[in-house]
């Protein structure tokens, strides 16, 4: 991955829509009308087992589509800061192409308390909005984000990776498709590690079968709030592509 550079991007515009985080990039909410950390919690963690699945390692790697307002990531430290059991290191990586200013995401942040110290730490080292990968050492560097400026087409085919879990968190499909273009979801399957585990709120039939095609087994679980269904999958090849072939055969 590139270190940044001097290109600037263009930054996300603070905006709601009925009180609630609105991108008008894409003409969607940044997370539920029913709260943004409670559906970080119920889709992303709980959706990818964690706590659990980084219990006793030395380090865990982790890959988010979707950077946004960073409350993914910063439910995801809290999670592992007040887990006793937690892995000793921390590597999460986002991919973010309208990322907000510090300053933006001060007032974000503000509606969740319980993350100030997180939000504080992370707004202390927040990088200047141009192009590349910008390094943000955390938890006295126990916890690395790389936060990777650019579109999601570029950026995802140049990481360097092995993740145990994923975050697809990259607005509806109908409102952003190339973040969930078959081509950009084949690259999953050179980022993840035998039984990586991924988590997204879309249950649509085209991402599903991306999935599948990227090597990973799709399970459909309830939503978060008023959404019946979000996906949860497991990375598995072989078994991905004997599911491919049922979906073919009961077609």
């Amino acid at each position: 991955m590139p270190y940044p550079s001097s290109e600037a991007l263009t930054a996300a515009t603070l905006s709601f829509q009925d009180s609630t985080p609105y991108a008008e990039q894409f003409g969607d909410v940044y997370h539920s009308n029913e709260g943004g950390l409670a559906q970080a919690r119920h889709v992303f963690l709980s959706g990818n087992d964690l706590p659990g699945r980084w219990q006793g390692r030395a380090e865990f790697s982790m890959l988010e589509t979707g950077f946004g307002l960073g409350l993914n990531f910063l439910a995801t430290w809290q999670a592992w800061r007040a887990d006793p059991l937690r892995c000793r290191r921390l590597h999460y990586t986002s991919i973010e192409k309208y990322p907000f200013h510090a300053a933006d995401l001060a007032q974000l942040h503000a509606r969740w308390p319980e993350l100030d110290a997180f939000s504080v730490q992370l707004r202390a080292q927040w990088p200047a909005l141009t192009a590349g990968a910008h390094r943000l050492l955390l938890d006295e560097g126990q916890v690395e984000l790389t936060l990777v400026l650019g579109d999601v087409a570029d950026c995802l085919p140049r990481l360097d990776l092995r993740c145990a879990a994923f975050y697809l968190d990259g607005f509806a499909p109908a409102k952003n498709p190339g973040m969930w273009a078959p081509p950009v979801l084949s690259h999953l399957h050179k980022l993840a590690l035998p039984g990586a585990t991924l988590a997204t709120f879309s249950a649509a039939g085209p991402v599903r079968q991306a999935l599948r095609q990227a090597g990973f087994v799709c399970k459909r679980r309830p939503g978060f709030g008023s959404k019946w269904h979000m996906l949860a999958a497991r990375f598995s090849p072989e078994e991905a592509l004997a599911q491919s072939l049922r979906s073919v055969t009961n077609g």
